[in-house]
């Protein structure tokens, strides 16, 4: 019985994970089946400003509804997916991109895991090749007689 439970338990968060967002309303869908599936698709790219961790076709927030309608407008009058989303970029800057462009002003959070990852394995060569430095003094005589006599007995 445990098993089943296990099983069906698994099944549900497997199928609620992977189930679409229902952030979208109905009065925001298009009539055309292509020009919906293109705004969901540019749904999918566009960050929105007050969750940022969601796009906008996830968000539940005002905001991401008018940024969700600004893109069906865009693309019932006639712009291409790379004008709607310049568009967007021009407004709100490159922040609500869910994937921000490789471009100089970024290029340094792009590369950072990489030079992190050379910086450290050169810190990890370097220390290597060291030898190990003794941070004890040296025993004195008294010391090395004591600890001899020590060993002794």
């Amino acid at each position: 019985m445990t098993r089943l439970l296990r099983a069906a338990m698994l099944s549900l968060a497997l199928a609620a994970s992977t189930a679409p967002a229902f952030a979208v309303l109905p009065d925001e869908v298009l009539d055309d089946p292509a020009l919906e599936e293109r705004a969901r698709d540019l749904s999918v790219l566009l960050r929105c400003m007050v969750c940022q961790n969601q796009s906008i076709d996830d968000s539940d927030a005002e905001l991401a509804r008018d940024l969700r309608v600004l893109v069906r407008e865009r693309l019932v009058a006639g712009d291409t997916d790379d004008e709607v989303i310049a568009y967007i970029v021009s407004r709100y800057g490159e922040f609500v991109l869910l994937r921000p462009r490789f471009n100089y002003r970024n290029a340094l959070l792009w590369g950072a895991p990489l030079l992190l990852l050379v910086a450290g394995g050169i810190a990890i060569a370097i220390r290597a090749r060291k030898p190990a430095q003794s941070r004890a003094a040296p025993l004195d005589a008294v010391e090395q007689k004591k600890l001899d006599d020590i060993l002794k007995s």
